[in-house]
């Protein structure tokens, strides 16, 4: 009988774990000082992720990305043109010097949730990188971010926090020049909306024809 209780109870700490990981959309705002804005709207089902990057002046979406964390795959998809293909990560991008990654003990209010500072610096690249992190719910997130291997530095400095607890995302993060202290750029969650996603919206449309390069 204890066996069993036992049994039951690790198979509800379990459901309940997978109950609380995120679903629903995120949106992200990129803005640079060089006056572009750009935005990004996350659709987040368990292992899946479809990222639609909107146009600026459209207002549309002009591409997506389809992800599964669990199996490390990754497409692309061109609404404009109704094709979609397999992507491949970029390679690795070179870092110079050392970045410097510290926790902080600064804590920000962010779309009514309480985040973290985490700090990561890089005296040589002249480079400091603030990110208000929250956790718990988001496992999708950090796995993303590493194997898209994206080359701005928003991306590659978080991937140089070290200890990150599971299941964070950064809601802001600001990334400034040390010897200025100008705001180089800011990425930060715009909205955020629970809802169920249907299975549909993470797959690539039917009538798209898969684009096969030679």
């Amino acid at each position: 009988m204890n066996k069993f209780k036992l049994l039951l109870a690790s198979l509800t700490l379990s459901i309940v774990s997978i109950a609380q990981n995120y679903e629903g959309t995120i949106e992200f705002k990129m803005e640079t000082d060089k006056g572009d804005t750009t935005t990004n709207i996350y659709y987040v089902k368990g292992d899946n992720v479809k990222l639609d990057q909107i146009g600026r002046k459209s207002g549309k979406v002009e591409g997506s990305f389809i992800f599964n964390v669990a199996t490390k795959e990754i497409k692309y998809v061109n609404p404009v043109r109704k094709v979609w293909g397999d992507h491949k990560s970029e390679t690795p991008p070179v870092i110079k010097g050392v970045c410097v990654s510290t926790k902080g003990t600064n804590t920000k209010m962010v779309q009514g949730q309480k985040c973290t500072e985490y700090i990561v610096k890089n005296t040589e690249e002249n480079t400091v990188i603030t990110y208000w992190i929250i956790t718990g719910k988001y496992d999708f997130f950090a796995p993303l971010v590493k194997m898209w291997n994206r080359k701005d530095k928003q991306s590659v400095y978080f991937n140089q926090i070290k200890d990150l607890p599971k299941g964070s995302m950064p809601l802001l993060s600001e990334e400034k020049s040390i010897s200025t202290g100008k705001v180089i750029s800011k990425l930060e969650v715009s909205k955020m909306t629970k809802t169920a996603i249907d299975d549909s919206k993470l797959n690539v449309p039917s009538d798209y024809k898969k684009f096969e390069q030679k």
